[in-house]
């Protein structure tokens, strides 16, 4: 496919068929970003083109972290960053986010579209690289595995707003946190898209170290 631009909200958005097409229904996640930023850093897992966590950075004049594994992911956030005048306060780090954040590094508000399709269903979405939508037989082995992962990174007051498939798998997401081997995460807020888009809202428990 022949790189397309598309307008996302505040920002162009050029991209290929080797990161997600981006949905416009998802500037609410970007919304949602800039309305929790407090002016500390905000940090996007699994960026893709990076239009998401841009978006939340041009509305709320924050610095921004992208993290995503796949390289070309990280190439086109780059240029997408630096199209629309941001390239100084957008940085991208190539890898796994266990690999390039630092032990010590918090942020206001963390940012993430993992994949959560359950593998029986992918090829509902054949446009859609595989990589970025098979989340699993549940849809949800990603979403567990980063937020195990990215809950030591929460600064204090700080979210997480993650993309999830409806608020059914919101109640899944909730009935695994019960468990005792979860992070120390709540949701505390969530807004369906329809039955298979929702964005939830998690913090840090009440009383976790």
């Amino acid at each position: 496919m022949t790189p397309a631009t598309v307008r996302f909200g505040p920002i162009d958005v050029a991209f290929d068929e080797s990161v997600l097409r981006p949905r416009p229904w998802t500037l609410a996640q970007s919304q949602w970003a800039a309305e929790l930023s407090d002016g500390s850093s905000i940090l996007e897992i699994g960026c893709g083109a990076g239009h998401i966590g841009l978006a939340a950075a041009a509305l709320s004049g924050t610095r921004l972290v992208q993290v995503d594994r796949d390289p070309a992911a990280c190439r086109w956030a780059g240029v997408n960053a630096a199209a629309n005048g941001y390239a100084e306060l957008v940085e991208q780090r190539c890898g796994r986010a266990e690999d390039v954040l630092g032990e010590a590094e918090r942020f206001g508000v963390t940012i993430a579209d993992p994949p959560y399709v359950p593998s029986s269903e992918v090829h509902l979405y054949p446009a859609d690289p595989l990589g970025a939508i098979d989340g699993g037989r549940d849809g949800l082995d990603s979403v567990r595995g980063f937020l195990a992962g990215i809950a030591g990174h929460v600064g204090g007051g700080g979210s997480i707003v993650l993309q999830v498939r409806g608020l059914a798998q919101v109640q899944q997401l909730e009935a695994w946190l019960l468990a005792p081997s979860a992070p120390p995460l709540e949701v505390t807020e969530s807004r369906a898209y329809g039955d298979l888009r929702a964005l939830t809202r998690l913090e840090v428990r009440a009383g976790a170290a």
